[in-house]
């Protein structure tokens, strides 16, 4: 796995815990004392459902955005979240080995249903570009992702991404340190020494 999809994968992890508690159930208030006034309740929060924020699209629009995402190997950043939730379950299990058996058929058997969440961050990634790219943008786009060129653009993507990001590291330290001996030879000129 690629040093971003390992990012993005423990980003994804760490926040597991939050949105489990942001899904659990609301606990009920407690009951109002014999002879209190009644409260007033407060106003229900707005639906905060993708589908209740989001405007229409074109079928076209929607396709043209899904065929983009798909095809610019976002996706595949997706591919590696749920084996990891996955394994993240094993390892939580290990302690207990008689119920590997079981966890793997239980895992197995979850397979279609954390396909059909991948497709669902797909569409909603899909909508994401269709909200930032016009009908017209997408499809510049996807025929550019369907020539030979945009394939081996996507192909090389992972490779030239790793790279990158080893680059930018040995780039960030050299420059920390260029920038450092800088202020210092600056700042001796005007009478003072930094450590």
């Amino acid at each position: 796995m690629s040093r971003r999809l390992a990012a993005l994968a423990a980003l994804v992890l760490a926040s597991a815990p939050l949105a489990a508690q942001a899904q659990a159930p609301a606990q009920k208030p407690p009951a109002a004392k014999p002879g209190a006034k009644p409260s007033t309740p407060a106003a229900a929060p707005a639906p905060s459902t993708p589908a209740a924020q989001t405007p229409a699209y074109s079928a076209n629009h929607l396709a043209l955005a899904r065929e983009v995402m798909l095809n610019s190997g976002i996706a595949r950043s997706f591919d590696s979240i749920i084996p990891a939730f996955a394994e993240r379950i094993r390892q939580g299990a290990v302690t207990r080995p008689e119920l590997s058996k079981d966890l793997e058929t239980v895992l197995t058997s979850l397979e279609p249903e954390m396909e059909l969440q991948k497709q669902a961050m797909i569409d909603t990634a899909a909508r994401i570009y269709a909200a930032r790219l016009s009908e017209a943008e997408l499809n510049e786009i996807a025929t550019f992702f369907r020539s030979p060129a945009g394939k081996r653009y996507v192909e090389t993507q992972p490779q030239v991404l790793d790279e990158m990001v080893q680059a930018m590291q040995n780039w960030t330290q050299d420059v920390s340190e260029y920038i450092m001996v800088r202020v210092r030879a600056e700042m001796a000129k005007k009478g003072h020494q930094l450590q």
